[in-house]
């Protein structure tokens, strides 16, 4: 009997390559399962997710306040921000009133770099000076002046210095402190309800496999890494998928369903997001 195909979708980054290859390379049995990777940037997927396209896919944290509806959360795949995540840059360094009143490149509206920027500033989007552009743009935006500020995800956390650029605010170390050192919950996996729950299950397992086997053979997952590795040798690859691929990865773990909910719940508080998603995981 034929596999069943699903898609897949992930971001082209080093750290997703890594959690998939696995997969994409037939390393562990599939269980009856074939995947289709549709490999988009994050905003592109978090507006395919609302719109209930995927199977199965990697979403930002603030993307699932939007389609809990429609997707149940996978207990791996989690990028968290465990003392480090998303930065503001520009060519000199700015205090955040002069952020406030900055123009702001950043790499979608959707994404939880985003949301943590709002909650930094204490402003919702209406009230910032924003300009949406790929995330692998936002270096190019403000060095010809579109942008005075770049909200940084990926690897620019790793390469900002190759353009001369500096730190104004590491939001996922800002959140780490006012948060009693809870990680910032960046992006997830969620598998769509539409799959029946005993699926789903093997599918969480597959995906969990395919993460373990990356940790546990790293040299070979970090080569297959680096073909999705934008001006990064193998150690600053390394170095970037051992950020985001790690213990967290393979379970959020209490204290990392406490960080979503504690992110949602202040972002609804402040009246970021539409509504407070009860967290349904795959069990």
């Amino acid at each position: 009997m034929n596999d069943r195909l699903l898609t897949l979708g992930h971001s082209p980054d080093p750290d997703d390559a890594f959690m998939f290859y696995a997969l994409a390379r037939d390393r562990i049995p599939s269980r009856g399962f074939r995947f289709q990777h549709i490999l988009q940037d994050i905003q592109t997927l978090n507006e395919r997710a609302r719109r209930g396209e995927l199977d199965i896919t990697a979403i930002s944290i603030h993307a699932y306040a939007y389609v809990a509806d429609q997707y149940a959360l996978l207990p791996s795949g989690a990028s968290m921000g465990d003392g480090y995540g998303p930065m503001l840059v520009a060519r000199r360094r700015l205090d955040r009133d002069a952020i406030r009143r900055a123009r702001i490149a950043v790499p979608g509206t959707m994404t939880s770099a985003f949301l943590a920027l709002q909650l930094w500033l204490e402003q919702p989007a209406a009230a910032l000076d924003c300009r949406v552009v790929p995330f692998d743009q936002v270096f190019a935006a403000v060095h010809s002046g579109d942008a005075e500020v770049g909200l940084i995800i990926h690897e620019g956390q790793l390469t900002y210095t190759q353009e001369g650029l500096v730190v104004c605010q590491d939001l996922g170390a800002w959140w780490n402190v006012q948060h009693d050192g809870l990680p910032l919950p960046l992006g997830g996996n969620v598998i769509h309800k539409r799959i029946i729950p005993e699926d789903r299950r093997i599918i969480s397992g597959l995906l969990t496999d395919s993460i373990r086997y990356g940790l546990e053979h790293r040299a070979e997952a970090v080569e297959h890494a680096l073909h999705y590795a934008r001006d990064m040798g193998r150690d600053l690859a390394d170095r970037f998928v051992g950020m985001y691929v790690n213990h967290w990865t393979l379970d959020y773990g209490e204290r990392g369903r406490t960080a979503i909910r504690r992110f949602l719940g202040l972002a609804h508080d402040r009246r970021l997001i539409p509504a407070l998603p009860e967290l349904e995981f795959v069990a």
